[in-house]
């Protein structure tokens, strides 16, 4: 007895076994297939199609989109093909999508903005700023392509900054031409000041800021770096977001027309000073005219700090401005 059931559990078994397998490799209908190719066939369409799997059941949507076909008339044509269990599963319709490479205004901006790099040696192609003016929104090409816009020639004037391009898009059977115009214009980073600034201000490290502008519009000898006007006076009131020069500042003034200074006369190790008028306004190492205050002699002098001018004369000249400063 224990014999005939343990045979009557292994035909059992084996059975499942069976059903199992076939049920595993019974052709399944997809809900979705995705597609790059312009043909769907039994294979895209059922899972465990066989040796049937590469034959052609529809034409796919365009590229780029999607398109519904009826569960049941899949089911009918992969039976005509040889299928034979083809079946819906289930299923009402069946979704299919067709890929495409998509390539929207940024994107071709990016492609056209590197194929001016490639055909400029001296361009630095991030310094561009390109605007798109006649282009489409997006791009549809074909996904099989590596290089599916390619573009052919560009015409620009680096005067006005305007371009046409002239590019090929890859499609389902060879290319189509595509022309896109628009603006190219070479931008740089040059410093200016965050905020207005009086004349005699003096330039703070927060005050600076850079700003892109047109590198046409731009003379050379605007400033890139701050450290060499950071502590100096503004020589006239001055905008934001402005182009700045070493020309546009100068060091504080130190002495203003009439100040009364103390002028010190240098002779080698001796040193002798005396009581003057500023005729002029000085900065730091500015030369100016200093009046005596006795003798009403009036001689050059080097402004060395507030208050303070420096003489260098001969003997005869310090000694005479000493005894009639005294």
């Amino acid at each position: 007895m224990k014999t005939l059931l343990m045979a009557a559990l292994s035909l059992t078994m084996a059975a499942l076994a069976n059903v199992s397998a076939e049920a595993n490799e019974r052709p399944v209908l997809r809900s979705q297939v995705m597609t790059l190719s312009e043909i769907v066939t039994v294979g895209d369409f059922y899972s465990n199609a066989g040796s049937l799997a590469m034959v052609p059941l529809f034409r796919s949507p365009d590229m780029g989109t999607s398109g519904n076909v009826p569960a049941s008339t899949v089911a009918k044509r992969a039976r005509d093909a040889g299928l034979e269990t083809a079946g819906t599963d289930g299923l009402r319709t069946v979704v299919v999508h067709r890929g495409a490479t998509k390539l929207n205004r940024h994107q071709l901006e990016n492609l056209i903005r590197l194929d001016f790099s490639k055909r400029n040696a001296s361009l630095d192609g991030t310094s561009l700023d390109i605007k798109l003016i006649q282009a489409p929104m997006q791009v549809l090409a074909d996904p099989k392509v590596q290089d599916p816009v390619r573009i052919n020639r560009i015409d620009w004037s680096q005067e006005t900054g305007y371009f046409t391009a002239h590019a090929t898009v890859a499609v389902e059977h060879g290319a189509k031409p595509l022309t896109i115009t628009g603006s190219a214009v070479e931008m740089i980073e040059v410093l200016a000041l965050s905020q207005p600034l009086k004349r005699g201000d003096i330039v703070q490290e927060a005050d600076l800021t850079t700003v892109r502008l047109p590198k046409s519009k731009v003379m050379s000898a605007a400033l890139h770096d701050g450290k060499d006007i950071i502590g100096k006076a503004a020589r006239v009131n001055m905008r934001s977001n402005q182009p700045l020069s070493r020309k546009d500042f100068q060091h504080p003034i130190l002495i203003s027309r009439g100040d009364k200074v103390t002028v010190t006369f240098n002779l080698g190790a001796m040193k002798l000073t005396s009581r003057a008028k500023a005729l002029t306004n000085g900065a730091k190492g500015d030369v100016i005219d200093v009046m005596n205050l006795q003798s009403r002699r009036i001689v050059p002098a080097t402004v060395s700090s507030r208050g303070q001018v420096i003489v260098h004369a001969a003997h005869a000249v310090v000694a005479s401005l000493n005894n009639e400063a005294n």
